[in-house]
C-alpha cells in the first residue's frame, strides 16, 4: 500500500513556510505547517508525514534537536534547510537523523527535484536479490545474526529489533545484497540520491563524508565496533563490504 503524500513544514519564517508549502502542494502533498520545533514534532506525531522539511535556526528548540525528537517517533524523510553552509553543519544534521541538507536560499525547483529523488530511491534491486531464493516477498537478507526484511523494513540483530532511519536501512540493505562485493562510497551516495546507475553523476567530498556519517550511525545502532567488525568492514580508501 502506498504511503499517503503528507508533508510537514517546520519553519519559523512565515514567507519561507508559505513558499515551502506551495512547492510541496504542487508536488501533490497535503501540507501541514508549524512555526517551531515543538509544534512540528506534534504535527509529525499526528499526521505521520512521508516528508518533513525542517529549518535549523529556530527560536527555542533548534532544528538539530527537533530532528532527533522526530526521528525517535517517525521514519519520515527529513530535509533540513539552513543558511549555515559549513560542512560540519550538514554533518551535524545528518547525525541528528536528516536524510538531506539543503542550503538557503534554495531554488524551489531544485528542492522539489531533491525530494523527488529521495522518494524514488529504487529498492527493487535489493528486493530482487532478497526474493530470488524462494520467490517470497517476505524473504530475509541475513549475515551472522543480522537479519533484514526488505518488504517489511524490519531489522533484527540476534532476534532483537533495531530502529534505523530510511537512509541507514537502505545502506544496510544495499550492503547485504552486495555480499562480499565492495560498495564504493560514491555508489552508495548515488543509491541514496536515487541515481544508482548514473555513473557520470558528480559525487562530492561532502556526499562521501555523509555516507561515512550514516555508516557510523548505522554501526552504533547495530552495536558494532569499526575496529573489530562483525558485519560490515571498511575497505580503506574505497568503501564497505560484508565481513567474511
Amino acid at each position: 500500500m502506498e504511503e499517503a503524500r503528507v508533508a510537514v513544514v517546520i519553519e519559523d519564517e512565515d514567507d519561507i513556510r508559505s513558499l515551502l508549502s506551495v512547492v510541496l502542494a504542487q508536488a501533490g502533498f497535503e501540507v501541514h505547517g508549524a512555526a517551531d520545533g515543538a509544534e512540528g514534532v506534534e504535527l509529525v506525531r499526528t499526521h505521520s508525514p512521508l516528508v518533513t522539511t525542517l529549518d535549523v535556526n529556530m527560536p527555542g528548540m533548534d532544528g538539530f534537536e527537533t530532528a532527533k525528537r522526530i526521528r525517535a517517533i517517525s521514519s519520515t524523510y527529513i530535509v533540513m534547510l539552513s543558511a549555515r553552509t559549513e560542512e560540519i553543519d550538514a554533518l551535524q544534521g545528518l547525525e541528528a537523523g536528516a536524510d538531506d541538507y539543503v542550503a538557503k536560499p534554495f531554488r524551489p525547483r531544485e528542492l522539489r527535484a531533491r525530494i523527488d529523488a529521495m522518494l524514488r530511491r529504487p529498492r527493487h534491486h535489493v528486493a530482487t536479490s532478497a526474493s530470488s531464493g524462494d520467490g517470497s516477498e517476505d524473504a530475509w537478507l541475513e549475515h551472522r545474526g543480522l537479519r533484514l526484511n526488505v518488504g517489511t523494513r524490519i531489522v533484527e540483530v540476534d532476534d532483537e529489533g533495531v530502529d534505523l532511519t530510511r537512509s541507514e536501512f537502505d545502506l544496510l540493505a544495499d550492503l547485504l545484497a552486495a555480499g562480499r562485493r565492495v560498495r564504493a562510497k560514491s555508489d552508495l551516495a548515488l543509491m541514496l540520491r536515487g541515481d544508482p546507475l548514473a555513473a557520470t553523476t558528480y559525487v562530492s567530498d561532502s556526499d562521501s563524508r555523509a555516507i561515512e556519517v550514516h555508516m557510523a550511525n548505522l554501526r552504533r545502532k547495530l552495536g558494532e565496533s569499526p575496529s573489530q567488525p562483525r558485519w560490515i568492514e571498511t575497505v580503506r580508501g574505497v568503501g564497505y563490504r560484508l565481513t567474511a
